[in-house]
């Protein structure tokens, strides 16, 4: 396939000599064995070049293989093949009375790609998406299928792994009985004398909003299941009229409000699978920082209020619990994730991601592998133990290089 690919957002401009897009695993595995340099492309939901293989590397999309999901209730469990989303999946497991743990604020963005970055939901007991990942099937350099299961030492790096260890063909996901949730909406939630941890854990899943333009949180998404207690949230004002979370913004592709419960996969994300989110007219940045942290964290952010304000459309602030993922960016810690939706303009959005990662240096703050982030190779390196450990894993399952790019190879230091 020839012709210009970009990502979601349009801010990458992939520069790949060619685009496969293989029909079968056959095809796929002997695309992949006569390949210099190989990268997938997943949905395109990453807004840096963490895909790119480089104007001689092949583009790989696994949007025309067969789209597997066969789950097993009686082991509570769900094998994906690679190209899946979250909402097609979602679905089908749901249809069978069982669910996932809890899911991102998109359902359209794919599993495998999201595991591999270190995609997150919301809540305090809610590791990221990659924690439900209890094997993976990959497509080696050689075009080989390996399988990596939960048990094995080498699992901790074979997950979110960058894409740096073969192309994920299948995963093998956790499930649990289906659950309902409602959602509610609170406004005005103001930053002095926040109790975090409090207000974090008073549902299953609570987001915080906030442009940065005044002091506080504009609104506070909270999500519970209806099978744990209804939260007395006497913090903020229950909020009158639908809303989105970029203000201004119609709510009409946001996912149901005003405690009306549903099922899980149609109130965990913020959006509708139905509906596309946004015109893609925006970058992303995100920080994952230790929970403990979370309140000076904050009060360091309402210090860059204007320097933000100009470019930021909204930011949102989770939490994340510890995960065993080497590459995770929640990895050995509960975690605090500040989230950052900004205009789609790299030129004065790079300077204050610059000055927001100074500010937040202080805090051991990790970025989302698939974001616009700007720090140094020495410094990330330096907030990974086991990055060590991730090298020789590439280097047993890809010692020619086959899935590094440029990006990986920042990250590994090659």
């Amino acid at each position: 396939m020839t012709g210009t690919v970009t990502n979601w957002a349009g801010n990458i401009t992939y520069t790949a000599k060619e685009v496969h897009r293989p029909p079968t695993l056959g095809a796929l595995r002997s695309l992949v064995a006569g390949s210099a340099r190989v990268r997938v492309l997943g949905s395109g939901h990453s807004f840096n070049e963490i895909a790119e293989p480089g104007p001689e590397g092949s583009l790989l999309s696994l949007d025309a293989l067969p789209p597997a999901i066969d789950v097993d209730t009686t082991a509570r469990t769900v094998r994906v093949s690679g190209g899946v989303r979250y909402a097609e999946l979602a679905r089908t497991v749901h249809a069978h009375g069982l669910a996932l743990a809890n899911m991102a604020s998109l359902p359209h963005i794919s599993v495998a790609g999201s595991v591999a970055t270190g995609t997150h939901g919301s809540g305090v007991g809610n590791a990221p998406l990659a924690a439900a990942v209890r094997e993976v099937e990959l497509v080696t350099g050689d075009g080989r299928t390996v399988t990596i299961a939960r048990g094995e030492e080498r699992f901790g790096g074979a997950v979110t792994s960058l894409g740096a260890l073969g192309v994920v063909t299948a995963l093998t996901l956790d499930l649990e009985p289906a659950f309902e949730v409602e959602q509610h909406l609170f406004t005005e939630l103001p930053l002095p004398g926040l109790d975090f941890e409090t207000v974090m854990a008073a549902a299953y899943s609570v987001s915080l909003f906030t442009d940065w333009r005044e002091p506080g949180f504009r609104q506070v998404w909270v999500k519970r299941r209806t099978d744990q207690p209804m939260p007395d949230f006497r913090w903020a004002a229950p909020a009158t009229e639908k809303l989105h979370p970029v203000p201004g913004m119609p709510a009409v592709n946001c996912t149901e409000q005003f405690g009306v419960p549903g099922p899980w996969h149609e109130r965990l994300p913020h959006f509708r699978a139905e509906f596309t989110p946004s015109s893609g007219a925006e970058l992303q940045s995100e920080y994952l920082m230790p929970r403990s942290y979370a309140v000076d964290v904050l009060h360091a952010l309402d210090a860059l209020r204007t320097v933000m304000a100009p470019v930021v459309q909204t930011c949102e602030v989770r939490t994340v619990a510890a995960d065993a993922q080497w590459l995770s960016p929640a990895y050995g810690r509960d975690s605090l994730a500040v989230h950052f939706t900004w205009v789609k303009d790299t030129a004065p959005v790079l300077p204050v991601v610059r000055r927001l990662e100074e500010a937040l240096d202080a805090f051991d703050a990790r970025p989302h592998w698939g974001k616009v982030f700007a720090m140094p190779g020495p410094v990330l390196r330096g907030r990974y133990p086991r990055l060590g450990d991730f090298k020789a894993l590439v280097g047993e399952l890809d010692p020619a290089g086959k899935f590094g790019n440029a990006f990986v190879q920042a990250v590994l230091d090659h």
